[in-house]
């Protein structure tokens, strides 16, 4: 609640990152912090991560990356959501690294995720940039962790018990 009552965390460009399991609701939280964000009067993009990659690759390969990047400067969070589903491929992760290490101590960033950092190394394509990733996202940031079970699960599993009710 305190992310989204006071901006003071996207003053200091601290970052937010959310990890869970699928289904824990990470997207419905990062959706309703980028609300409550604009709500308080500052700027917020959401992205999928995938499409977020996309949008940059195209930029590099159109040698308009460092326009694409300060346009996003005018967004005081950018929420990228999903980030355990870019592929592996130098071109994926570098233009993605890129972003972390513009908006390093300048703007903030929040990212769901449902790998741990342990297992990033499958979504950067080399250990030193994992490293250098993690780091300066962790730097100023508060790390959610969710540890619940899916609400598709238990919302599929209801049905199943109320369709049913003998078993």
């Amino acid at each position: 609640m305190q992310l989204a009552t006071d901006a003071g965390w996207l003053e200091r460009a601290e970052n937010c990152l959310i990890f869970g399991p699928s289904g824990v609701g990470k997207t419905h939280l990062a959706a309703a912090l980028a609300r409550a964000i604009v709500e308080l009067g500052k700027r917020a993009k959401f992205f999928t991560a995938t499409a977020l990659v996309q949008q940059l690759q195209q930029a590099k390969l159109q040698l308009q990356l460092p326009a694409l990047l300060k346009k996003l400067d005018r967004f005081d969070l950018l929420v990228i959501d999903d980030l355990g589903y870019v592929k592996k491929s130098e071109a994926e992760t570098s233009v993605l690294f890129e972003l972390i290490a513009h908006r390093y101590e300048r703007r903030s960033l929040l990212i769901t995720a449902n790998q741990p950092f342990s297992q990033w190394d499958t979504i950067f394509a080399d250990d030193m940039m994992t490293v250098a990733a993690v780091d300066r996202l962790v730097h100023h940031a508060l790390i959610v962790e969710i540890h619940t079970d899916s609400y598709r699960k238990r919302a599929a599993a209801s049905r199943s018990t109320a369709a049913n009710p003998s078993d």
